[in-house]
C-alpha cells in the first residue's frame, strides 16, 4: 500500500508531500489542474522512462520518493533474488539530474530501471483508458480465469516442467545433429583408430629403436674401433696396460724412500685395475656387436611406420600419437554410444510430457469448474454498470500441445446487445464498454487475489446517473479489499472515497504551481457541491453533496 508520496521540482510541482490511507481515496480537481502530473510522478516510481523536460528548475534535480507498506505482498523472495534489503516500509526514490541522468534507489540501494519496473508492477497498477486494451489479450484473460481457479501453484509447477521439456528437447536435437555429424566421421575415425591401434605404439619406443638402428647400421665401424681400443690396452710391451704396470713397478722401487712415492704407486695400481676392467667391458661389447641385416630392416621399417603416422597426424613423437589415439577412441565410442543417449533423452522427454499432461489436466479441470462463475459474476457487475444485456461466451478447449498457459486455449467472447453475435472483445466491444469490463474484472479479481494499489484514471468517462452511482459503489467495495485511488470528475464517485484529495493550481509570486491536499469534511462538501453545480455554490448543491457524503 502506498503510504506517502513526496515530489520535488517536477513539472509544475515545486514541492509536494502527502500521506495516503487504505481503502478508496478519490482525487478531484479541475481539468488541467495537474492530475496527470501525479500519475507522471508515480510513473517515475514504477520505472517509467522520462526526459529532462519534467524538471521544473533546470539547475536542480527532480526527486520523487514513495513509501510503501509491503507486508501483504510476499516480496521477501523478490528482494532476496535482487539482492535488496527487505523492509516492511519500503522506500523507493527516483532522481532525474539536470544532465538527464536518472538514478533509482530501493531502501537506499541503487537499482536499474528493470528491477524498479518489476517491483513497481507488484506495488502499483495505474489503470488509464488506453490500458483497457489489456482485457482483450489472451494472457490477461487466462490470468483472470486462473485467479478464480486458484491455479497459481499448478501453473508454477507447469512452467518449471515446460522449461525442463524445452531444455530436454533442445538437448535431443543437439544429440541427433551430433549423431549425424559423428556418423559422417565414424568410418574415417575408425580407420585412423585401427591404424594406430595396430601399430601398438609405446611412448619411449622411438628413442630405443633409433639407438638400435644406429648400432646396426654401423656394425663394422663399431667392431673396428672397439678392437682398436682392446689392442691399445693389451698389446705386449707397447700396450697401455703393460706400460702402466712398468711405471707402477718403478714407483714401487722408490716407495720406501718417501710416503709421497708410495701414494703415487697406489694411484697407478688403481689405474691398472680400472684399465683392466675397461678392457673386459670393451671386449664384452665387441662380442655383442654382430651384423644383423634382418633386425636392422625390421627396426628401420618400424621407425618408418612411426614417422609416417607422426607426419599424418602432425605430431612429433609417440606420446602425442597416443594422445591422438585416445581422442579417436572417445570419438568412436561417442558415435557408438550416441544411440543409447538419444534413447535415454527420448525417454526423459516422454516422462516429462506425461507429468506435464497430468498438471495440465488439473489446471484445465479447475478452469472448467469456475468458468461459469466467471461469466456470471462479470455479467452481474456489468448489469449494475448499465450494461444489462452484456453476455460472455467463454471458449475453453483442452488441446494436445503445450503452451505457456498449460494445454488449453481460451477466448472470452462478448456481446453487448440482446440477440447480438458473440465476437472477440477486441472486435466487438467499444472503448467505453472495455473500460467498464476492465472495472468489473478488477472488482472480481480483488475478491480472489491480493492486487497492488490500483489507480483508476477517469474510468468513469462517459458515465452518469445511476450507473455512476453503481460504479462508485463498486469502487468503494473494491476499496474494502485493497488500496484504490480514483481520479474522477463525478461527484457520486468522489463522495464514496473514505478520503478525498484535491489537485489544484496556485500562483506563487510569478510562478504557477500544482498542489495536492487532503480535504477536510467541510472542504469535501464544497468541492463536491462545486462538481455538482459549478463555481457558484448553492444551498441545493451543498445539500446534495452532504447527501452523497452521508450515504458513503
Amino acid at each position: 500500500m502506498l503510504q506517502k508520496l513526496s515530489v520535488k521540482n517536477f513539472a509544475l510541482i515545486e514541492s509536494l508531500e502527502v500521506d495516503f490511507n487504505s481503502g478508496l481515496s478519490t482525487i478531484t480537481g479541475e481539468t488541467g489542474a495537474g492530475k496527470s502530473l501525479l500519475l507522471g510522478a508515480l510513473g517515475l516510481i514504477i520505472g517509467k522512462r522520462v526526459d529532462t523536460s519534467v524538471i521544473k528548475d533546470s539547475e536542480k534535480k527532480c526527486v520523487v520518493e514513495a513509501v510503501f507498506d509491503v507486508s501483504a505482498y510476499d516480496l521477501e523472495i523478490f528482494f532476496k533474488e535482487e539482492d535488496l534489503d527487505f523492509e516492511i516500509e519500503t522506500y523507493i526514490r527516483r532522481e532525474i539530474l539536470p544532465s538527464g541522468k536518472s538514478r533509482a534507489f530501493v531502501n537506499d540501494s541503487p537499482v536499474n530501471l528493470n528491477i524498479l519496473s518489476k517491483l513497481g508492477d507488484k506495488l502499483i497498477d495505474i489503470h488509464s483508458q488506453h490500458q483497457t486494451i489489456e482485457i482483450t489479450q489472451t494472457s490477461f484473460q487466462f490470468y483472470i480465469l486462473d485467479a478464480l481457479a486458484k491455479n497459481n501453484k499448478e501453473l508454477e509447477s507447469f512452467k518449471r516442467g515446460l522449461k525442463q521439456l524445452k531444455e530436454s528437447e533442445k538437448q535431443l536435437i543437439a544429440l541427433k545433429e551430433n549423431q549425424q555429424r559423428l556418423k559422417d566421421e565414424y568410418n574415417y575415425n575408425s580407420f585412423l583408430l585401427n591404424e594406430l591401434s595396430e601399430a601398438k605404439l609405446k611412448a619411449e619406443e622411438q628413442l630405443e629403436l633409433e639407438e638400435l638402428q644406429e648400432k646396426l647400421a654401423n656394425t663394422e665401424e663399431i667392431q673396428e674401433r672397439l678392437a682398436f681400443v682392446v689392442s691399445t690396452i693389451t698389446t705386449e710391451t707397447h700396450g697401455a696396460f703393460d706400460q702402466l704396470t712398468e711405471a707402477k713397478n718403478n714407483l714401487n722401487k722408490i716407495g720406501g724412500y718417501a710416503k709421497d712415492y708410495e701414494e703415487l704407486s697406489n694411484r697407478l695400481e688403481s689405474l691398472c685395475i680400472e684399465l683392466d676392467d675397461l678392457r673386459t667391458s670393451v671386449e664384452a661389447q665387441a662380442e655383442l656387436v654382430d651384423a644383423d641385416p634382418d633386425t636392422l630392416q625390421k627396426t628401420s621399417d618400424r621407425l618408418q611406420l612411426m614417422y609416417t603416422l607422426q607426419k599424418k597426424h602432425n605430431v612429433s613423437n609417440n606420446a602425442d600419437l597416443l594422445a591422438v589415439q585416445n581422442t579417436l577412441t572417445e570419438k568412436v565410442a561417442s558415435t557408438e554410444n550416441i544411440n543409447e543417449a538419444i534413447t535415454e533423452s527420448e525417454a526423459t522427454i516422454f516422462d516429462i510430457k506425461n507429468k506435464l499432461n497430468i498438471v495440465a489436466d488439473k489446471i484445465h479441470n479447475k478452469r472448467e469448474k469456475v468458468i461459469k462463475k466467471l461469466t456470471v459474476k462479470l455479467e452481474t457487475i456489468l448489469s449494475e454498470l448499465g450494461m444489462q444485456n452484456a453476455r460472455f461466451n467463454p471458449v475453453l478447449e483442452r488441446i494436445d500441445t503445450f503452451n505457456s498457459y498449460g494445454a488449453s486455449i481460451f477466448e472470452l467472447q462478448f456481446s453487448a446487445n440482446k440477440g447480438g453475435q458473440f465476437g472477440t472483445l477486441k472486435k466487438v466491444a467499444s472503448g467505453g464498454e472495455l473500460s467498464r469490463i476492465m472495472l468489473a474484472v478488477k472488482m472480481l479479481l480483488s475478491q480472489h487475489i491480493k492486487l497492488p494499489t490500483i489507480i483508476f484514471d477517469e474510468i468513469d468517462t462517459g458515465v452518469s446517473g445511476e450507473v455512476a452511482q453503481k460504479m462508485a459503489h463498486l469502487l468503494q467495495e473494491m476499496g474494502q479489499q485493497q488500496q484504490v485511488f480514483s481520479i474522477t470528475h463525478l461527484p457520486q464517485i468522489a463522495a464514496k472515497g473514505s478520503f478525498q484529495y484535491k489537485v489544484f493550481k496556485e500562483d506563487v509570486g510569478e510562478i504557477t504551481q500544482t498542489k495536492l491536499k487532503q480535504l477536510t469534511a467541510t472542504e469535501r462538501v464544497n468541492e463536491i457541491a462545486e462538481m455538482i453545480g459549478g463555481k457558484q455554490l448553492t444551498d441545493a448543491a451543498k445539500a446534495h453533496a452532504e447527501s452523497l457524503l452521508a450515504n458513503t
